[in-house]
């Protein structure tokens, strides 16, 4: 029973890991409709970020977040405004997914012509360091992190909900042309939504950075596991990938003790397409989405 829950346990945390990189993914998406496939790469900005400023300056990585988060900001911002804006009025939508596959290759290619293929430890601080909660150890830097995307993930819904910005967010979402004529700068609110998701994966760099090591391909994993979290909590929801995340924390968890490393993947893609096949809208499409939020 003790090695059942310690590996449930793994997989919640692992859960908070992939909530935490996959909820600025939701965020673009659900307001903008637009599926950033560069979204790893502004993780691996933020980690190689975060390394820098750990490094040369001996500072804590999660002091680092008062300089990564408002680089991601203003990238995503950049991004929104110069790359995706240009395209949105494109007869055929794909350009705009195009265009971000197109930035994701040219900054992986960035980071391999400044850093090379080197690998990169970021020093943490004591947060590999274990603790231990009866027969359950954890480490400290995954028990921040849960902790982290959780108020990351309640903080986005107060936000959404109880804000004026917020209300403006959700009736784009709702009704562009709607919100438009209501006096709402439609082009502002993709501007900022954007610059907030990018943001999300900023303190996602932070939090990620003294745990894994740092390189040119560092996103890839990470964006290919959110996109699957995205559409099994419901395209546009926060609340669903939150809870999508936690589903594939615990199905790689208990895969990979129970039936082996080498096959996590393929068991949690088998679960999955299931779930894709039986409900194509993803477990909470409709319920959480940011436009149905009343």
């Amino acid at each position: 029973m003790d090695v059942f829950l310690q590996v449930v346990v793994n997989g919640l945390l692992l859960g908070g890991l992939f909530a935490i990189t996959s909820v600025g993914l939701t965020l673009i998406f659900g307001i903008v409709k637009v599926v950033n496939f560069a979204h790893g790469e502004f993780l691996m900005i933020g980690m190689y970020a975060t390394y820098l400023i750990t490094a040369q300056f001996g500072m804590h990585p999660y002091v680092a977040l008062g300089a990564v988060v408002p680089i991601l900001f203003v990238l995503g911002m950049l991004t929104q405004k110069l790359m995706i804006e240009p395209l949105m009025g494109a007869r055929n939508h794909d350009i705009q997914i195009f265009a971000t596959v197109g930035l994701s290759t040219a900054l992986i290619n960035l980071a391999l012509l400044i850093f090379g293929a080197n690998i990169y430890n970021t020093p943490n601080f004591g947060l590999r360091a274990s603790v231990e909660f009866g027969p359950i150890r954890m480490l400290v830097g995954q028990v921040v992190l849960f902790a982290v995307a959780t108020a990351l993930v309640i903080g986005l819904h107060l936000f959404l909900q109880r804000t004026q910005a917020g209300r403006g967010i959700r009736a784009v979402a709702q009704n562009r042309a709607a919100a438009q004529l209501m006096g709402i700068n439609v082009s502002r609110v993709y501007m900022v939504t954007f610059g907030l998701g990018a943001a999300c994966v900023g303190v996602a760099a932070c939090l990620v950075a003294p745990l894994y090591p740092t390189s040119p391909g560092i996103g890839t994993y990470f964006v290919l596991i959110s996109f699957v979290v995205v559409v099994l909590g419901g395209l546009g929801s926060i609340g669903g990938a939150f809870l999508g995340a936690m589903i594939i924390g615990l199905i790689d968890s208990l895969a990979g003790f129970y039936i082996g490393s080498d096959l996590r993947e393929v068991a949690v893609f088998s679960v999955f397409l299931l779930i894709l096949i039986l409900r194509p809208q993803g477990l909470f499409g409709g319920r959480l989405n940011l436009s149905h939020v009343s």
